[in-house]
Order: structure tokens, then sequence, then C-alpha cells
């Protein structure tokens, strides 16, 4: 499996499992807590496996970034939390950072 579609697969876990904290209602929802715990869980995974074929900096820049970029628009879509325009470019702006990491990776 390519690098980059592991490092997308890490994304998209956290995502879930963060996407999934409010519907946990604090862990006591069973079926939640349980993707919750189990999607966290594979993106740690996934994240070690990636340890070893890409720098930290590379890793965790896109993680992170990309992360944060997709929670906060499917917050927007999913629990209809407000994005004013500062928000919206600070998330182009988070975007255009990770772009840059991965473009000068080491």
């Amino acid at each position: 499996m390519s690098t980059y579609t592991i490092l997308f697969a890490a994304i998209a876990f956290e995502v879930l499992g963060t996407m999934l904290l409010p519907a946990s209602q604090n862990f006591s929802k069973p079926l939640p807590s349980a993707v919750l715990l189990l999607s966290y869980a594979m993106a740690f995974y996934l994240l070690a496996i990636l340890s070893q074929r890409l720098s930290l900096a590379v890793i965790y820049a896109s993680w992170s970034g990309l992360g944060i970029f997709s929670v906060a628009l499917l917050s927007y879509v999913f629990y209809k939390q407000t994005l004013n325009w500062l928000s919206v470019v600070g998330l182009f702006l988070i975007i255009i950072g990770v772009t840059i990491v991965n473009l000068n990776k080491t």
C-alpha cells in the first residue's frame, strides 16, 4: 500500500473518531464509543507504520493539519457549528502549510 494512502487512511480514522466524540456522550453510548476507540487505535497503528517510511515532521503536519481541516468542515456540516471568515482563512492556511511541508519533505 502506498505511503500516502496509509497516511490518508490514518487521517480518516482519526477524523471518524473525533467526529464520534459528541455521539458517544462521554462514552455512555456503547456503539459510538467502541467505533471511536477502534478508529483512534487504527489511526495510531497506521501512524506507527508510517513512522518507518516518512519523517515525523511530514507525518504529524499532515495528520494534524488535515485532521483539523476535516473536523472543522464536518462539524460545520453535521453539528451545525459556525465557521466565520477568519476561521475559513485559517483553515486554508493550514492546508497551505501542510502542502509546503510535504513539498519540502526530508
